[in-house]
């Protein structure tokens, strides 16, 4: 399969990551949301990450140009029809999801692959709404992307092997390193960090350390680049818990139970970076 163009549906945080790796790497880009003002957000974020590298001359202001004209705005979801692939990125929310790949499925031709950015929902489920399963695979990116070098390739139940081998290779394309992971809640990257955001959350609720001194630990102690608090807040707490409750519900096991402090906080509208306060307060 031959991919040229990408609609990128979600222009959110990580849709436009996505929408600016590719428009960087030869692909047209499609970016797509709801409304228009949404669509130009979109656009402001990667105009911004990309004066950033002008600045710190990695590229030129020509190439800075050039990729832009590679991205087009939609808002009407028939747009699809101009496109060799679909990367869905919005909200984690399986009814949302499968109600945008049904419509999607309808309305995209025939050799139109259709990928999902989920950070944790069954590939295998998302499918199913769809006449093309074999055509639909996990493509989850890290945020941010364009720093950012690991996509994990999700296969649902019916993907086929040309599928995965066409995502493999665009990943490549897109300087991403891949890796191939199984259709199960979470799959590799966040079965294994939401518990540990989780546990340090437990941490602080217990009244063991204050989120400072629990970031502290694990970036002095354990190396790590941001502490697990900073990385919640910066996630999004209402993603934290919505992953931790998928992880609960995937497995039926108590270890995945969500903090109470977790739910206290996203009930309250504390969701970290994006609200200016959770774990931390921002400016």
């Amino acid at each position: 399969m031959n991919i040229k163009k990408v609609m990128v549906v979600g222009a959110g945080q990580m849709g436009s990551g996505i929408a600016q790796v590719c428009a960087m790497n030869g692909y047209e880009v499609i970016l797509h949301d709801l409304k228009d003002e949404f669509v130009e957000r979109g656009l402001t974020g990667i105009r911004k990450q990309l004066l950033r590298q002008v600045d710190k001359e990695r590229i030129t202001a020509e190439q800075m140009q050039n990729f832009l004209q590679n991205i087009q705005s939609s808002t009407q979801l028939k747009n699809v029809e101009q496109a060799d692939m679909v990367i869905e990125a919005a909200i984690e929310n399986m009814e949302i999801k499968k109600n945008l790949f049904a419509q999607l499925d309808e309305l995209a031709p025939e050799h139109t692959i259709l990928a999902t950015n989920t950070s944790s929902l069954p590939i295998t489920e998302i499918a199913a709404v769809t006449k093309r399963p074999e055509k639909v695979i996990g493509m989850h990116f890290m945020n941010p992307v364009p720093v950012m070098k690991l996509v994990e390739i999700i296969r649902g139940l019916a993907t086929s092997q040309e599928v995965y081998l066409t995502v493999r290779d665009m990943a490549a394309k897109l300087q991403k390193t891949s890796v191939e992971v199984n259709d199960f809640p979470g799959f590799v990257s966040n079965r294994i960090l939401m518990p540990m955001i989780n546990e340090a959350i437990f941490t602080v609720y217990e009244g063991v350390a204050s989120p400072e001194d629990v970031d502290e630990v694990m970036k002095l102690g354990m190396n790590h680049p941001m502490g697990p608090l900073t990385l919640a807040d910066f996630i999004g707490l209402d993603t934290c818990l919505y992953i931790m409750e998928t992880l609960q519900e995937g497995f039926g096991d108590d270890k995945y139970r969500p903090c109470p402090l977790l739910r206290k906080y996203v009930k309250a509208g504390w969701l970290g970076r994006k609200t200016g306060r959770g774990f931390y307060i921002y400016d």
